[in-house]
């Protein structure tokens, strides 16, 4: 399972060895047992990869058909595409910017996402001294 969290510093992704199932419930409880509010619905993600990076390929190869309607990379110019995708969004509120996004893709795709994700966060801090 992949963790997008979004927050105003930026975000963070992680790939975790948990059911889908199992994280929503487990935010569902503890939103109850600490008296918080929780809104939980059907939503899309985005990020950036940088595009240079050779494993971009790799992901490629292990998407299946089967995903297709679930998971998106496509180009947006010579330096990035976009990776989007369909998950469960959980935030506090309806209108709340800041929460996070959870899918299952598979473990290959997931792998693949992850340390893409790592490689493009590593060369775009690399590029930012």
């Amino acid at each position: 399972m992949l963790k997008l969290t979004y927050t105003e510093a930026g975000l963070h992704l992680e790939k975790l060895d948990i059911s889908l199932e199992e994280f929503v419930t487990n935010r569902m409880l503890l939103s109850l047992r600490s008296g918080s509010s929780i809104h939980i619905e059907s939503s899309r993600a985005a990020f950036l990869l940088t595009a240079d990076v050779v494993d971009l390929l790799l992901l490629k190869s292990v998407m299946t058909d089967q995903l297709a309607s679930k998971l998106s990379v496509d180009k947006v110019d010579d330096r990035y595409v976009e990776v989007c995708f369909s998950g469960t969004w959980i935030a506090s509120d309806l209108c709340a910017e800041e929460g996070t996004l959870v899918t299952a893709l598979g473990d290959r795709v997931e792998f693949y996402l992850h340390k893409l994700w790592k490689l493009s966060e590593s060369a775009l801090t690399f590029a930012n001294f």
